[in-house]
């Protein structure tokens, strides 16, 4: 899938993976976010910590009707409050996406898969 935009010079479009890797750069530098985690939870319901070159598979980008959608999923830290933390990455996640690539999100949805105990908390 790709995201086409218009304007008076031409067209640009953008695949699925850049809008996955400025979504998922985003989500990771906000405070209690561990990192990105699979859509698929991993046997005996354990979340799989994903690497920065992999956050495609943490992320779905959803094209409906003209209107960009973006479901993260995420692992957060243990002691620290979830619906700030979700707050903090959807308004960020808006921001860079909105900023960096020059188009406007219908939603940012925040899927928690895992709570972990860390050391940066």
């Amino acid at each position: 899938m790709s995201i086409i935009l218009e304007n008076e010079l031409g067209k640009i479009r953008f695949s699925e993976a850049v809008i996955q890797s400025v979504a998922g750069g985003a989500t990771v530098e906000c405070y209690g976010v561990v990192g990105m985690a699979s859509k698929q939870l991993v046997k005996d319901g354990l979340a799989e910590l994903l690497g920065r070159d992999n956050y495609q598979r943490g992320i779905i980008v959803r094209n409906e009707e003209g209107t960009i959608h973006i479901d993260l999923y995420v692992i957060v830290s243990y002691g620290v409050k979830i619906s700030e933390i979700v707050t903090s990455i959807q308004n960020r996640v808006k921001y860079e996406v909105e900023n960096k690539l020059n188009f406007q999100l219908g939603s940012v949805n925040v899927f928690i898969q895992d709570v972990r105990v860390t050391d940066n908390v």
